[in-house]
């Protein structure tokens, strides 16, 4: 499975007859999946449908989907009421017919006007073309997550050469970091032999040479980073079996990132020399900026 980003957009246009849609499918970071949706009034009956072809999409992020509706045209059909004109047509004869010349002249706008002779009414919709729209807007839908999915994962490629290149990184800092503790390992038993010795000397020998063992083993435990460093190489061979997965691995990226920067930072306590302490920091800053990479991932 190629690694995916948890941030993408995408937005899917359609229409049927007088009715117009837009979908736009919005992704972000997310600890779990967080689908918000935003659907107009009428159109609540796609929520199910929605919520399970957004779950076949996208494993982790906050997710919000939006649905504008609009009509092409007002979708307002005008009718006469025939029965009603028949009605005030005669009612105007005969007060023609009454009044004679006094009788006001009728016009067809005034007849129009009048209550009743127009209907305003909005078209029905029949169960069948409802349905057929309802199924084309979610087709549309479809179109929508599909290139979400490839922007996902097209940035989702991005973040994997990067991580791969911090990886490198941490790899090259763990054997330099390696190579300053032997150094300063040789140094630290020289240092000690040299110390004991002038103790020894000035003590007269009546220092025990057992408890001066065990403390000078102390010592050295104390500085011994040979676990960290074991640890860490573990670590970078379980983050590139990871970026192999075929699941979505953000979480467990998270996680182990988590244990690097544990064992970094005993790495960098266990110091004794400059050179580790740099190659310890070096090796803290590239595991913050590659947790800040693998915060992306689904």
């Amino acid at each position: 499975m190629t690694i995916k980003s948890m941030t993408g957009f995408a937005r899917a246009d359609g229409s049927a007859g007088p009715v117009v849609w837009a979908w736009e499918v919005r992704t972000v970071n997310g600890r779990g999946l967080d689908l918000r949706l935003r659907l107009p009034p009428g159109f609540e009956a796609l929520e199910p449908k929605v919520r399970e072809m957004v779950a076949a999409h996208i494993v982790r992020g906050s997710v919000n989907v939006n649905l504008n509706v609009k009509r092409a045209d007002s979708g307002v059909e005008i009718r006469v009421n025939r029965d009603a004109l028949r009605t005030v047509v005669e009612a105007a004869r005969l007060a023609k017919a009454e009044l004679g010349d006094a009788a006001a002249t009728t016009s067809i706008d005034g007849l129009l006007a009048l209550r009743g002779v127009l209907e305003f009414a909005e078209p029905v919709e029949t169960e069948a073309e409802a349905a057929a729209r309802a199924e084309r807007m979610l087709s549309d839908l479809a179109k929508a997550l599909v290139s979400l999915t490839d922007a996902r994962g097209a940035e989702g490629k991005r973040l994997e050469a990067v991580i791969v290149d911090q990886l490198t990184q941490i790899e090259q800092l763990i054997k330099e970091a390696t190579g300053h503790h032997a150094a300063a390992a040789a140094g630290l038993s020289a240092r000690l032999k040299e110390q004991v010795e002038r103790l020894l000397a000035a003590s007269g020998n009546q220092l025990d040479p057992a408890r001066l063992h065990q403390e000078a083993a102390l010592l050295a435990t104390r500085y011994d980073i040979e676990e960290e460093i074991k640890r860490l190489m573990v670590h970078v061979a379980s983050a590139r079996d990871l970026l192999r997965a075929k699941e979505p691995v953000g979480r467990k990226l998270d996680f182990l990132t988590q244990e690097f920067n544990r064992e970094a930072n005993t790495l960098c306590s266990k110091a004794n020399e400059s050179g580790l302490t740099r190659a310890g920091l070096a090796l803290k800053a590239v595991i913050d900026q590659m947790r800040e990479q693998v915060q992306n991932i689904e």
